[in-house]
């Protein structure tokens, strides 16, 4: 079992797909799949996305570095939202950014981070990396390795990496263990390169699961067959 997880959540967990703001039943799930493993005793740190308020093509008229911008605003709003929703029903949750000076949020400091982790906090990471040109999976990279989590989870959609595109092949396969260099070789799509890259370099195994599927995300954490697990080299 994980002691300490960093979770990537894409910003349809609060409105389902292709759909926008919040949905009352999508939260509710949220809340039942996270209220679970927080009572597990793990300690969590969340990175949120922003696609249930923004989509890239939305944006594609403006400049790029303008456009991450409204983006990384994007996951402030979700990571106070989420806070709240974890707190009104009984969970304590923080909120950490560096890039705003907000009531809402605690400064991004090592050592406050930790004492929360030590107090059963869910550590909510908003702002993304805080820089243009870099993805919430690359910021979830980031902070998996600064707070020394035991495992990067990214929620998706699918149940994993499969050796071929599920949706166009019927007999593609899903892959259940592989290294990060056996994925590179064989051309793998699991995250964004930067954030690859950096877990592959920290040695900072990484899990792909469905997060749509009641419970995948305890199970994964309890070391159950869920889901595509990639290894160190």
């Amino acid at each position: 079992m994980y002691k300490r997880v960093l979770l990537k959540l894409s910003g349809e967990v609060f409105s389902g797909e292709g759909n926008k703001g919040f949905v009352k039943d999508r939260i509710d799930y949220l809340l039942g799949e996270l209220k679970t493993v927080v009572e597990h005793g793990v300690e969590m740190g969340i990175v949120i996305g922003a696609g249930n308020l923004f989509r890239g093509a939305e944006l594609s008229a403006l400049r790029a570095k303008a456009a991450d911008q409204i983006g990384m605003l994007g996951t402030l709003i979700n990571a106070i939202y989420l806070k709240e929703i974890l707190v009104n029903n009984g969970i304590k949750a923080v909120a950490i950014s560096s890039n705003v000076n907000s009531p809402s949020f605690e400064p991004h400091k090592y050592d406050l981070i930790e004492r929360y982790f030590a107090t059963n906090h869910v550590v909510i990471f908003g702002g993304g990396t805080t820089l243009p040109y870099f993805t919430t999976d690359t910021a979830a990279a980031i902070r998996a390795i600064e707070v020394d989590a035991d495992v990067l989870i990214k929620a998706t959609k699918v149940d994993g990496v499969y050796n071929r595109d599920p949706k166009l092949y019927t007999d593609a396969n899903r892959i259940g263990k592989i290294t990060f260099k056996e994925a590179i070789e064989k051309g793998l799509k699991i995250m964004d390169k930067e954030a690859f890259s950096l877990c592959q370099r920290y040695k900072k195994p990484v899990i792909v699961i469905n997060f749509f599927v009641p419970n995948s995300l305890l199970s994964a954490i309890i070391g159950e067959k869920t889901g595509t697990l990639v290894l160190p080299d």
